[in-house]
């Protein structure tokens, strides 16, 4: 219905301002204790049957405002403008409680990012001098994708910090990011953390320690982060393996509502006396933090473990990728294929020319073992609202399952999944 189309209808429509001032303007506290439920929040990923998330009120609003205050280097003059959808739990956790925790003076912005044009961000945070800017990495590299010039028309002077959540960055968008957005001079919290956590787990401390492009470096106060084998034992100095948290901490989530059993299943049987996160873990001989993804979006080629991840970040190293996302497939020979879905850089045609470089970029950095063995090319990817791509969809996109793609309502843009079909045997 257009604007203009809508009549006032007298016994249903009130103005504003006739009605707010017959409330009152102030709330009194409804005191609980501790360990009362706060809120639920249903999480699955991109896979599996929802899970009600339960946060309790103590622990959970302790642990957001202190790392809120400290991963960000909060001062009362700051304006923080966090990118995320109120109802994902950074909305939560990183717009809502740990800001307001701290008195901060927060921007929520309702919108689209890239609208009318790229620099929607940075004319925002010029207008408003917004000082801290945390975001997803998918962002990142959208906005990457769409060039610096979008950027640098704006001044930026007003940030300060910068930050980034809900997967890991690679390097080269993480180098953007410093370098084009921050102009080399502001410091990237690479935060690690999950829904049930509440809040940061691992992440920088800005000017506390040297930072390295694509590390969530080490962990929050008070968090014990190991790294096990298959067996669940303990791996020290420079390793990969399992990541699992030791011992508790003030946010974690308390049981998944009306499935406690699950929760102890999921989270505490895998590897007995330790929280489970579910991610793939590097750590450097320096003892910095690399998160490789989920352990279930790691592909088995001919006996090789890789994590999608890791290709990943290699194909989108490549100057004219943009964005990549990897699944596998079955493979009569290697058991398991890698399958890419590769966004390009705006302007940049496909080519069979870049398709054989874009493998080749993937051989060089990892091996021959990882090299992708088919590139779809993607003008974009199945997304929700938050910014998590929906594996689930290219999967069934890969092994050619079409009839089998399920519930699409709840992405950012439905329309991508068509525009990938269509692009299927290209």
């Amino acid at each position: 219905m257009k604007r203009q189309d809508t009549k006032w209808q007298a016994g249903r429509d009130v103005w504003w301002q006739d009605v707010v001032t017959n409330f009152p303007t102030k709330c009194d506290v409804e005191w609980v204790d501790a360990e009362d439920p706060l809120f639920l929040l249903y999480t699955s990923g991109s896979t599996g049957k929802p899970k009600g998330v339960m946060h309790t009120s103590g622990g959970y609003m302790v642990y957001t405002a202190t790392t809120f205050k400290y991963a960000f280097d909060y001062k009362p003059t700051d304006i923080y403008w966090c990118t995320a959808d109120c109802g994902w739990i950074t909305g939560h956790s990183y717009v809502t409680y740990g800001p307001l925790l701290n008195g901060a003076a927060v921007l929520v912005f309702e919108g689209t990012p890239n609208y009318p044009d790229a620099g929607r961000c940075w004319d925002i945070v010029d207008k408003y001098k917004v000082s801290i800017f945390y975001t997803a990495p998918t962002l990142v590299r959208s906005l990457m994708r769409d060039g610096n010039e979008y950027v640098t028309r704006y001044s930026r002077k007003s940030l300060r910090v910068l930050g980034s959540v809900g997967e890991p960055i690679n390097p080269s968008a993480w180098r953007w990011f410093y370098n084009v957005v921050g102009d080399s001079k502001c410091p990237i919290s690479d935060t690690w953390w999950q829904t049930e956590t509440g809040g940061f787990m691992m992440t920088p401390l800005p000017g506390a320690w040297p930072q390295k492009p694509g590390s969530a470096t080490f962990p929050f106060f008070g968090v014990q982060p190991v790294i096990v084998d298959e067996k669940g034992q303990e791996i020290e100095g420079e390793c990969s393996g399992y990541l699992c948290i030791k011992k508790s901490w003030p946010g974690a989530f308390r049981t998944l509502y009306g499935d406690h059993d699950r929760y102890e299943t999921t989270y505490f049987k895998p590897f007995a006396g330790y929280y489970f996160t579910g991610d793939g873990c590097s750590r450097d001989k320096d003892g910095y933090h690399w998160l490789t993804g989920r352990v279930d979006d790691v592909i088995n080629v001919s006996g090789h473990r890789i994590g999608t991840a890791e290709v990943e970040s290699a194909l989108v190293s490549h100057p004219q990728c943009a964005e990549a996302a990897v699944v596998g497939v079955e493979h009569e020979v290697k058991g398991q294929g890698i399958y890419a879905f590769v966004t390009l850089v705006d302007g940049v045609p496909y080519s069979e020319e870049l398709r054989k470089s874009l493998i080749s970029k993937v051989r060089t950095q990892i091996g021959a073992f990882a090299a992708p063995d088919r590139i779809h090319w993607a003008p974009g990817l199945p997304k929700t609202r938050s910014g998590k791509i929906m594996r689930r969809i290219l999967r069934k996109i890969a092994a050619k399952q079409l009839d089998e793609l399920g519930d699409i309502s709840t992405l950012a843009d439905p329309g991508v999944v068509d525009q990938l079909i269509a692009l299927k045997d290209c």
